[in-house]
């Protein structure tokens, strides 16, 4: 985790970072910024769990103040972040409130830059708005997100048992309480995605795995954008196995990949040609393909063994 002094006022601020039990020397960074900073309350809270839930629900119980912040790893703040969040907050906007990822490579290879790139693309994300809206509106989701106490009163702490989407999960509970997640253009943090395909495609195995999980509660949440990914890969799958008995099955499958593959090099080409980086045309089809594969795979293989729990 990166610390930057000046994204926290300190009058009336404490900072609380849940660990979760690291050995990579996080507590030696902590205690070296508590050190050039003393006048900051900084504290460690405890995940012995080692969940991003649980994590934020101790750091919840400890927290003293009013209005509570989140902000997790991957990620490095505006220095005017936590005003802004303040001030939204003051003008009562919202009663979870967050703002845009400006995202960048998480290491200085062609294939983390392509990723980036990816991560922000409508046909890598859809119509998800903190990736790139402009303008102030309500919204779904944000990302980490901003609350006062008394929505914890009100709603609950995090959802445990989802080790991924309990931010989605928590802002339906807003919604269906009759609350606004509130999405703020100014208050604005960098997020470092992935750096190779495979630690992309674990992270998108993962979001599609616990979405559906999450999507069993509350049906009425799934968006178009979060279905097409697992449509698309059932229908290779169905597709495949017809295409063995079926001769126009083979046909059907081969339409889609080519159309599939064309819609991709094109979104290639026009990245390149926009970045100026002609590594795009291979790079962005590559890692957009690994989020909708990986994404849809995880959502329909969450699917069928939870068919399985439930009949077990």
């Amino acid at each position: 985790m990166a610390f930057h002094a000046q994204t926290f006022p300190r009058a009336e601020m404490e900072v609380l970072i849940a660990d979760g039990m690291s050995t990579d020397g996080t507590r030696a960074t902590i205690a070296a910024f508590q050190n050039d900073y003393p006048d900051l309350e900084v504290h460690v809270v405890e995940n012995t769990r080692r969940t991003i839930p649980s994590g934020v629900n101790r750091a919840i119980e400890a927290a003293r103040g009013e209005i509570m912040i989140r902000f997790d790893g991957h990620a490095r703040p505006y220095t005017d972040y936590v005003a802004n969040c303040i001030a939204t907050h003051q003008a009562w906007l919202g009663d979870n409130v967050g703002g845009v990822w400006e995202i960048c490579p998480g290491a200085d290879t062609w294939i983390a830059e392509s990723i980036a790139v990816a991560a922000a693309h409508p046909l890598g994300v859809g119509d998800a708005l903190y990736r790139h809206a402009k303008h102030a509106a309500e919204v779904d989701t944000v990302p980490f997100g901003s609350f006062r106490r008394t929505l914890i009163e009100r709603v609950g702490f995090f959802d445990e048992s989802l080790l991924t989407n309990e931010d989605y999960e928590f802002n339906a509970r807003i919604r269906k309480a009759g609350g606004r997640i509130w999405l703020d253009p100014s208050i604005r943090s960098v997020y470092f995605a992935r750096s190779t395909l495979l630690e992309l495609i674990r992270q998108y195995w993962r979001y599609g795995f616990w979405k559906w999980r999450m999507l069993r509660r509350y049906p009425d949440t799934l968006r178009w954008r979060q279905a097409l990914p697992p449509l698309f890969v059932l229908s290779l799958v169905v597709l495949a196995l017809l295409s063995v008995f079926i001769p126009v099955a083979r046909i059907l499958l081969a339409a889609e990949l080519l159309l599939y593959i064309s819609i991709m090099m094109i979104a290639g080409f026009h990245a390149a040609f926009e970045h100026r980086k002609a590594y795009l045309i291979p790079g962005l089809p590559l890692a957009i393909l690994a989020m909708h594969l990986s994404w849809g795979s995880g959502f329909l293989w969450s699917l069928l063994t939870s068919s399985f729990e439930n009949h077990g």
